[in-house]
């Protein structure tokens, strides 16, 4: 079960993998933070029996950073201090006891090795336990929006080719490219769902073409970094007008672009609202937070 934090309201997403099987999602929904968020959880944790769930929260946006670095010439159980010496000029907060992950980001050919290194400040992960422990919600893993983007990315890929995946939601833009289950590009798109529901008609073009042009930009970059992978297609799942930002996308990209359909992945039988493509965005982190694996 995932229990997200999203601006004023709390997402869960409770996902079931059987082996041989495709997910299951057997619970999505949102509750809105009336007082704090102290407060929903407490209610929550009753009304949703979330002490009988291993759950998974993610980090906000502003909690931590992700750093891409050169994979450090170190043992394994080195490998997080080493990182920690390069991190302290790339995060404005101490590293010395801050929380830090690695992820590896896989080469060929004889490229230099690189690694996603993740650094959060002890106290905002500290604050996070506290906060789970003290409403006795089992909390078994603290992720990331990209790595929630990712897990819901990889079930769409194809064999051996690169799949570019636009998430826009409220408050949100992000783009993951992946390839065998692993990420390989991660970048934060200054255009959300929020941003273009608001626009004008006139403005809400622009703000698609300047998207647009972003996106084959990144594209193009990445094809010459990783030219190993060649990217299928760029899936978008958006919570404001899924099939015009699709359509505009179309125009504008040699990429071919398509809807992110859950259904053609995913199983949610009791959930027949979840085939809506604005809702299936509104939830892709908390579902992405839920399909967390130990793999």
């Amino acid at each position: 079960m995932s229990v997200v934090r999203h601006d004023d309201r709390i997402d869960l997403a409770h996902v079931i993998r059987a082996a041989g099987k495709r997910p299951e999602i057997k619970l999505c929904d949102s509750f809105r933070i009336e007082k704090s968020e102290a407060d929903a959880l407490s209610r929550l944790a009753q009304s949703r029996g979330l002490k009988r769930y291993r759950c998974t929260t993610l980090l906000g946006e502003s909690d931590y950073r992700l750093v891409q670095l050169d994979a450090p010439a170190v043992p394994a159980e080195e490998r997080v201090q080493a990182l920690r010496w390069r991190l302290k000029d790339a995060v404005d907060f101490p590293v010395d006891d801050a929380a830090v992950a690695v992820a590896d980001i896989p080469t060929e050919g004889g490229r230099q090795a690189s690694v996603f290194a993740v650094v959060a400040p002890a106290s905002v992960v500290g604050e996070r336990m506290a906060l789970f422990h003290e409403k006795k919600i089992p909390l078994e893993a603290i992720d990331i929006p990209e790595m929630a983007v990712r897990n819901v990315a990889v079930l769409f890929e194809e064999e051996n080719r690169g799949l570019a995946f636009l998430a826009l939601t409220q408050g949100d833009g992000l783009l993951t490219i992946t390839c065998r289950g692993e990420l390989f590009l991660s970048r934060r798109i200054e255009i959300d769902s929020d941003a273009l529901a608001k626009a004008d008609e006139e403005r809400r073009r622009q703000m698609l073409e300047r998207l647009a042009l972003e996106l084959q930009r990144t594209l193009d970059n990445f094809d010459r970094q990783y030219g190993f992978i060649s990217v299928s297609r760029l899936l978008v799942a958006s919570e404001f007008d899924c099939a015009g930002t699709v359509a505009a996308l179309i125009e504008n990209l040699y990429l071919p672009v398509q809807a992110a359909d859950f259904a053609s992945v995913l199983d949610f039988p009791a959930l027949p609202e979840l085939r809506s493509a604005e809702r299936q965005a509104q939830s892709i982190l908390a579902i992405g937070a839920a399909l967390r694996s130990d793999s």
